[in-house]
């Protein structure tokens, strides 16, 4: 087995301190100001899976493997503001705002699952990496990501979509007519299931993939166009290294998760190793002390490398997520579905987009 690396062994050490402090699930809750009103749910994550859940609920409830930073003081009197690895959750408005890392952020990955009013509104920053689910939401859906797979379930209002590496998979439940739907990934698929008797105009953009259905071409009535222009060989240096970098976040994260992992398990190891040896256990904290330092460093320096290549090709860091360059030219189906409707648009640059009859 090849021998793991400096760095790698670095970010278990660091990791599995933190590793030990989340292994309980922490879980929080807010309300909204006014109940009465549907409320909009606001996140901001730099790496870690995100879930959410419509529910028949008054209060918008989170849990994670990172800790929520609470307002109730300590023992000495003191009130933790931030953690090494803590997650904020505020209201203000009727807004609901959920936090974790930033730009440069090198406390790891947490996973987070969050039960929301189904009336609520979700908005999703996920910088770097990491999938997102939603389901039983009657709300707007505004989710804009750099790296990670985008699933979303029984969808009755708008929605936004824009992924510069991921699937996007699409089940909607039933359309409206001043609430559109969009969908852009970069370098993934787009699959869309619509109710067989969805009534919508459809416009569907891939540069070096497919466009496919199982609508029959009565209800599915379609134009094909081509467009043969090419690519400049700036555009196409700038989007190989959007990819580049999209593909360097991805990457970026995966090591931290497998470290994490790595992590807990020296952290059981040395435990069973002490087997309740205190003398033991200090003499290695100032060595896990030093490899949190240099994780934290490494972290920090691949992220203002992923800001620099996003910079060398020309996409400007907007906010807590880059934004999705717009897609102009490759292949180009518009039509109508069962006599038209509601806007669905998708785009990919080098992924397929399926539309299918929902089951």
């Amino acid at each position: 087995m090849k021998a793991c690396s400096p760095l790698i062994l670095a970010a278990a050490l660091a990791l599995s301190a933190a590793g030990t402090a989340r292994a309980d699930e922490s879980s929080s809750q807010i309300a909204f100001s006014d109940p009465s009103r549907p409320g909009t749910l606001k996140i901001h994550v730099w790496h870690g899976d995100v879930s959410i859940h419509g529910a028949d609920v008054k209060e918008v409830t989170v849990k994670s493997d990172s800790t929520a930073v609470m307002p109730t003081p300590r023992k000495d009197g003191l009130r933790v503001l931030s953690t090494s690895a803590s997650f904020v959750l505020s209201e203000k408005g009727n807004v609901a705002v959920l936090e974790y890392g930033g730009e440069g952020w090198s406390g790891g990955s947490s996973d987070f699952d969050i039960t929301v009013p189904t009336s609520t509104s979700v908005t999703v920053s996920n910088s770097a990496h990491g999938d997102l689910s939603c389901s039983g939401v009657s709300g707007d859906i505004d989710v804009r990501t750099m790296g990670g797979d985008v699933k979303l379930e029984d969808v009755t209002g708008g929605a936004l979509v824009e992924t510069m590496h991921g699937d996007i998979s699409v089940d909607v439940k039933s359309l409206a007519q001043s609430r559109p739907l969009s969908f852009t990934s970069m370098h993934g698929e787009v699959t869309i299931h619509a109710p067989a008797d969805a009534k919508a105009n459809i416009l569907f953009r891939t540069h070096r993939g497919v466009i496919l259905t199982n609508f029959d071409d009565k209800a599915l009535v379609t134009k094909t166009e081509v467009f043969h222009k090419k690519a400049t060989p700036a555009d196409a240096a700038a989007a190989d290294q959007a990819k580049a970098s999209a593909d360097q976040a991805k990457a970026a994260s995966d090591q931290a998760k497998a470290a994490a992992d790595q992590g807990k398990v020296v952290a059981e190891q040395e435990a069973s190793a002490t087997n309740g040896n205190s003398d033991w256990h200090d003499d290695v904290k100032e060595s896990i002390k030093m490899a949190a330092e240099e994780a934290a460093m490494a972290a920090h320096e691949a992220a203002i490398a992923i800001k620099e290549g996003l910079a060398e090709a020309h996409v400007e860091m907007s906010g807590p997520f880059p934004p999705v360059p717009p897609m102009t030219g490759g292949k180009v189906v518009t039509g109508t579905l069962n006599g038209g409707g509601t806007q669905i648009q998708a785009a990919t640059l080098s992924g397929d987009i399926v539309l299918r009859k929902a089951d």
